[in-house]
């Protein structure tokens, strides 16, 4: 790249960043539309990112799940390497990575070999949950309590890239890859003993995340990876002109995930307009309106 093309890319860059009055970043799970293969999904979120950088977001991530119909993200790491490959100044990672389902070496190498390829960019999210069905578990080789494993496997892993360990992780020792905990269950307390910056959803019960986020700050443990506690919280929002027509956005996924609480199964997406006409049970209704409440939706003012 020549010193022009440099300049002009440092100045969009710059641009960019001051578009946006606070760092935001997205989360990517590559949803699945009915009718449509998987693959057409991958592709969007590769489509997404790029739309994200342009637009000035800080980070774009992308997620892990097992044998979702409505989900396309199984393997984070080689989707990262997708997504960082199609772009050029937007940090790439995953959120995340559920350290239960693999060895930490593996995992070391994989966001050792992202690191090298893309020095500077990448974000290594860690979670702590497992399959969500007997079958899945038994397929990746790990049992229904693995989570409670999760503290010292994240031990192991971040030794790789201190060089602390008797086994050395190539290319991951000696790098820096910011690590950051999601927290489901206990994981605001095993982020703050081990000095990490804490990822949590807004749920319903904002009390509750309040309390677990208060919790870590309090606990933190200053360390290698951050001086001060740092947290990040998910929010799943959508903007449009009006507040009905960004409500409507979020029907689709609203419905999927009520069908996953009551039939086990995070089903691909319908139309909005199909979903609406469906007659629901007592029950799925209660999932659809309990997964609407903790959706944020309205104007750019508004969700502002």
């Amino acid at each position: 790249m020549d010193q022009a093309a440099q300049a002009a890319q440092a100045a969009q860059a710059a641009q960019a960043d001051r578009a946006l009055p606070a760092r935001l970043s997205i989360l990517d799970r590559s949803l699945v539309r009915a009718g449509e293969h998987p693959r057409a999904a991958l592709r969007e979120t590769v489509r997404f990112a790029r739309q994200a950088e342009e637009l000035g977001y800080h980070r774009f991530w992308v997620s892990e799940h097992h044998g979702v119909p409505g989900i396309a993200g199984s393997a984070p790491t080689v989707l990262a390497a997708a997504v960082a490959s199609a772009t050029s100044r937007i940090r790439v990672g995953t959120g995340g990575v559920m350290l239960p389902n693999h060895q930490p070496l593996v995992v070391a190498e994989q966001f050792g070999v992202l690191e090298s390829l893309f020095p500077g960019r990448i974000d290594m999210g860690l979670g702590r949950s497992v399959g969500f069905t007997d079958g899945i578990r038994k397929a990746l080789r790990v049992g229904k309590d693995a989570a409670g494993e999760f503290a010292e496997q994240l031990t192991e892993l971040l030794g790789y890239f201190d060089g602390s360990r008797a086994v050395h992780a190539r290319p991951a020792e000696g790098l820096r890859v910011p690590a950051f905990v999601l927290a489901v269950g206990s994981g605001a307390r095993i982020a703050a003993e081990h000095g990490l910056p804490l990822v949590i959803g807004a749920a319903r019960d904002e009390g509750r995340m309040l309390e677990a986020v208060e919790g870590y700050r309090t606990a933190f443990s200053p360390g290698p990876y951050a001086a001060a506690p740092y947290v990040v919280v998910a929010v799943n929002a959508a903007v449009a002109d009006t507040e009905q027509e960004a409500a409507r956005l979020q029907i689709p996924e609203a419905w999927s995930t009520a069908v996953a609480r009551t039939k086990g199964d995070f089903a691909p997406l319908l139309p909005a307009a199909e979903i609406l006409a469906r007659s629901m049970t007592e029950r799925e209704r209660t999932a659809y309106e309990a997964a609407r409440e903790s959706q944020l939706h309205g104007t750019e003012e508004g969700v502002a």
